[in-house]
């Protein structure tokens, strides 16, 4: 393959990436206190930027320091982002109802801390991948960064789609926005309990 060709495919996995579930319902719920756009997108870059350091720091680890983590590591972090998905639920689910139109400013350290778990979940089998698919330890310090890139960009456009979707579908629409609130908490404490159930049988 191509040094483009591999650029290309991080990239692109980035992007993939930014899709999985987990993230989803996450970044869901961070937007269901009636965000602007502005405040979706400053919300899904802190996210980004916490996930993308954690993953090129335990890579740039791997590769550079030859670190080999051990299987214990990535059912800890699995089970953080499991942990964390159920107490963000429960958070939304005991929080009062508000109003659809409401705007608020998000907490930087949320969004960034949230991003840094989900990253160090995941970092370990994209630095192993790399680290054992590329030779060149230049074009794998390139691959992930450019994987960074990709979920970076991808977890904002996705973000700001379903802000945007949101507050037309919600606007003015009080009990519609409680409903859809607490289904997304629902669901972030059933995928919660659902990882650290399958988190837990892969490593009795």
């Amino acid at each position: 393959m191509s040094g483009g060709a591999l650029l290309l495919l991080g990239f692109g996995l980035g992007l993939r990436h930014a899709t999985d579930a987990d993230h989803l319902v996450v970044v869901s719920g961070l937007l269901q206190r009636g965000h602007s756009l502005r405040g979706a997108m400053r919300v899904a870059v802190l996210w980004g930027l916490g996930h993308s350091a954690a993953v090129i720091g335990i890579g740039l680890l791997v590769l550079l320091a030859e670190l080999r983590l051990p299987p214990a590591f990535e059912a800890f972090t699995e089970l953080l982002v499991a942990g964390m998905l159920i107490v963000l639920g429960a958070a939304h689910l005991a929080r009062t109802p508000v109003s659809s139109v409401t705007v608020t400013s998000p907490a930087s350290a949320r969004p960034l801390l949230i991003g840094v778990v989900h990253g160090l979940a995941g970092s370990a089998a994209i630095a192993l991948l790399a680290t054992a698919s590329i030779s060149s330890r230049g074009w794998t310090a390139a691959y992930l960064l450019l994987f960074a890139l990709g979920t970076v960009v991808g977890m904002v456009t996705l973000t700001l789609l379903l802000a945007w979707s949101l507050r037309r579908a919600l606007f003015g629409r009080t009990k519609l926005a409680n409903r859809l609130t607490a289904a997304s908490a629902l669901l972030s404490v059933v995928l919660g309990i659902y990882l650290g159930i399958t988190v837990l049988a892969e490593h009795p």
